[in-house]
């Protein structure tokens, strides 16, 4: 991670790829998701890819809006895998 964490690629589990579908729903940066809801944007993200989107991308939006939404993370927290199912207490 760079030292200003501002740019999406700096959360863990977010490359290139998902940062640009980030973008596609509007988050520029990382402070842009501490109030973004999740399963709002992963059903936005399936609605524009024609209704089927793998689940996995639910559970990096949930950890990316965590980590954008705190200043100091638990570990565990920062594996989107560990997102899956039912949402981690913050």
């Amino acid at each position: 991670m760079s030292s200003a964490p501002e740019q999406l690629e700096d959360i863990p589990g977010i490359g290139p790829r998902m940062a640009a579908d980030l973008r596609s729903l509007g988050y520029r940066t990382v402070a842009s998701l501490k109030r973004a809801d999740p399963e709002r944007m992963y059903e936005r993200s399936r609605k524009a890819a024609g209704g089927k989107l793998d689940r996995c991308v639910l559970y990096t939006y949930r950890c990316a809006v965590y980590y954008a939404a705190h200043t100091k993370h638990d570990p565990k927290k920062l594996l989107w895998w560990n997102w899956k199912d039912k949402r981690l207490t913050k």
